[in-house]
């Protein structure tokens, strides 16, 4: 099952809004201060983008997204609406961006800690989140490789580090469209799902909470989407590109 990437020039256009995206996020990471709301952050996210000429995919037709990019804080998994919510030191505050470059897009996610290096069982959260992502990565072999292999590595990473898995929603082919096949869930069984091609372009997005694994969606704005017990969340995620005999993670620097 090809997630539609078939020429030199539509990846290597990944590539290069694989880079925005990691360049805005490097910057992004010491712009972002207690004291700002999440809306002043959106705003300098929106004006990045505009810099590199690249265009927000989440307020185009194809996802009415309300703004640039999602801020999900706290107890907020994925899909956060930036709101005028002021940041605290010590907030978890997850970032997911989505953008199109010469006609194909790129996802990534990051979570941090704001204003203080992350300790204790945050940085446990975020520590083991991260590390089930590039777990998945490192599945992939290149011709060959099966979605199961990636969510079976992101999956035994966070058993191990004893976190709950977000299994209601999963990583995604992505490149002409923000969502296409194969889904690459953060579970799974080695040699199980889609047998993934080289040229093809998934996102790869671990979701883990501190305990409980259930979720609920903000009635409100109709996005937002919560840890139902309220524990914490931490997501992150990467664009890459399938070879022949590994990936290659666009969605860096």
């Amino acid at each position: 099952m090809q997630t539609g990437i078939k020429t030199d020039a539509q990846i290597q256009a990944m590539r290069e809004g694989g880079r925005i995206i990691a360049t805005i996020y490097q910057d992004l990471k010491q712009y972002v201060q207690p004291g700002m709301s999440e809306l002043e952050i959106d705003a300098w996210v929106e004006a990045q983008i505009k810099k590199h000429g690249a265009i927000a995919t989440y307020k185009t037709s194809e996802v009415n997204f309300p703004n640039v990019i999602c801020i999900s804080t706290n107890e907020a998994i994925v899909h956060g609406v930036p709101s005028e919510y002021v940041l605290e030191v010590g907030d978890v505050v997850g970032f997911d961006l989505v953008i199109e470059y010469k006609g194909m897009k790129t996802d990534a996610a990051f979570t941090m800690v704001v204003g203080e290096e992350p300790k204790g069982v945050k940085k446990h959260l975020l520590n083991v989140t991260e590390r089930s992502l590039y777990a998945g990565i490192d599945a992939i072999k290149g011709r060959g490789t099966y979605t199961g292999d990636i969510g079976a590595a992101v999956e035994k990473v966070l058993k191990d580090g004893k976190l709950g898995i977000i299994r209601e929603l999963v990583g995604h082919g992505v490149g002409l469209e923000m969502h296409m096949p194969p889904e690459v869930p953060n579970w799974g069984r080695k040699g199980s799902g889609v047998l993934l091609q080289p040229g093809d372009t998934i996102a790869i997005e671990p979701m883990a909470t501190l305990k409980g694994e259930k979720i609920l969606t903000d009635q409100e704005d109709g996005w937002t989407i919560f840890t139902r017990d309220g524990s914490l969340a931490a997501h992150f995620e990467h664009t890459v590109l399938i070879t022949e005999d590994g990936a290659e993670i666009l969605t860096q620097l």
